[in-house]
């Protein structure tokens, strides 16, 4: 017995279109990645030390940009006028986070902007509290 053959429900046309080189102000077509070189020019040669920072921490500006301020640190000092964790920046800016953290690094050292650790919580809960509901609960 032999196996049935399979055939393609949509048959190709064709061969498929060479892909277009990009024209300036498209956006690249997904997948492509963006230029590594444009990000050595944001951050400069890597020879600073980096300030420590989480994915979680949030940043506060305090000021507005100074026209020294390069475009995508304009762009951080504008959007951190509300805290901001360095995840979100990251993504608006749609930069890496090890770009962002170059950024931040500088504005730090200028003392543009502030970093504020996030509140964790801890693991359990003061048991003293938990007697107060209780009995706040046992009261009603």
């Amino acid at each position: 017995m032999t196996p049935p053959q399979r055939r393609r429900r949509f048959p190709k046309a064709g061969p498929e279109p060479a892909p277009q080189p990009e024209q300036e102000g498209q956006d690249p077509p997904e997948g492509r990645k963006k230029n590594p070189e444009r990000l050595y020019v944001i951050t400069g040669p890597d020879g600073a030390q980096r300030s420590e920072l989480d994915l979680v921490t949030l940043i506060v500006a305090h000021a507005d940009p100074p026209p020294s301020a390069t475009p995508e640190q304009a762009a951080l000092l504008r959007l951190c006028t509300a805290p901001l964790s360095v995840a979100e920046l990251s993504a608006y800016l749609s930069l890496p986070f090890s770009v962002v953290t170059v950024l931040l690094t500088e504005l730090l050292t200028a003392e543009l902007v502030t970093a504020r650790a996030p509140v964790i919580r801890q693991a359990l809960a003061d048991r003293s509290l938990l007697e107060a509901v209780m009995h706040g609960l046992q009261r009603l």
